[in-house]
């Protein structure tokens, strides 16, 4: 095993999907959550901490190489919340001379040039979570402009795969369609729209958190080029063999598994899916050699997580 410590902060998907893919890698990794996390992996080191000071980041983070900060918060408290959760994650890097490595979204563009967005598609964001996201991007870079702490971003369309439960794809989608009750789809359906694997999520991200020349900059994961919303639901027809039935949401109202208040507090992002979304990955597969997981393979393998979790 590499002695070298890779400490992932946060249980969420990308959280437990990092640590997961860390201790595959035999890596040394500890994982950190203000929440209990099921022990699966006896590789894993798990460390209960609330990471909202500095002192606590510290301790947690006590003799990390790399650190990867996948923490995150209901919709409605990430304004208030995540500024301060950064900085403690700063100050935490920084006393340790550790490499930071940051989970990030498409927020910071807003609508800026949906048909091909690349890392170089201007930050436009207006909605409050996307604003906010940019100014967290900005401190961050910032901090390894000044060698506080040497930190890389790599960012990701909506989420799908494997312990995925809360996304535009995901919950509200997988096991409907194998219970084959009504799916749920956002938007214009006919529209490409971004969708990232949650495995090449986290191999993407540890890729940055081994590989050093990548620190310094945003990078977009391996994420396969966008199809419309309607395509990616033929494919899972093609892969159960039956026909789905599809209630569409065209404007945010509460809908299964998104309650009210986190349907309020999406409203302000809910452009994403009327307008066309296509995050290009090229940079990071060419630097990398990484390429996403094709599409009925990632899809399979998802259906196959649901399939088993919700038996």
């Amino acid at each position: 095993m590499n002695e070298q410590l890779h400490v992932v902060l946060g249980a969420g998907p990308a959280g437990t999907a990092i640590a997961a893919e860390l201790a595959r890698q035999d890596l040394a990794v500890r994982h950190v959550s203000r929440g209990e996390i099921p022990r699966a992996d006896e590789r894993i080191e798990t460390v209960r901490a609330d990471l909202s000071t500095p002192a606590a980041a510290i301790a947690a983070t006590e003799g990390a190489a790399v650190v990867y900060h996948a923490v995150n918060v209901p919709y409605h408290l990430q304004v208030e919340v995540l500024p301060g959760i950064a900085e403690a994650v700063l100050a935490a890097t920084a006393r340790h001379g550790a490499r930071l490595i940051v989970v990030d979204t498409l927020y910071p563009y807003g609508e800026a040039d949906g048909e091909a967005i690349t890392e170089a598609t201007p930050w436009a964001a207006t909605s409050r979570k996307g604003r906010l996201r940019a100014e967290l991007d900005r401190r961050y870079l910032e901090a390894h402009r000044t060698g506080e702490t040497s930190v890389a971003l790599g960012r990701a369309a909506d989420f799908f795969g494997p312990g995925v439960l809360t996304s535009t794809l995901a919950g509200a989608f997988f096991p409907a369609a194998l219970a084959g009750t009504p799916v749920l789809g956002l938007g214009d359906l006919s529209l490409p729209h971004s969708y990232s694997y949650i495995g090449d999520v986290a191999r993407g991200l540890v890729t940055l958190g081994t590989e050093p020349r990548g620190d310094g900059r945003v990078w977009h994961l391996p994420t396969n080029p966008a199809i419309a919303t309607a395509e990616v639901h033929r494919i899972v027809e093609e892969l159960l063999g039956t026909k789905l039935e599809v209630h569409t949401l065209t404007e945010p109202v509460a809908y299964g598994p998104f309650d009210e208040q986190l349907i309020a507090e999406y409203a302000e992002l809910f452009y994403q899916n009327l307008i066309p979304q296509n995050m290009v990955s090229t940079a990071f597969e060419t630097e990398f050699g990484q390429r996403p997981t094709p599409w009925r393979e990632a899809l399979g393998a998802t259906l196959d997580w649901y399939r088993a979790a919700f038996a």
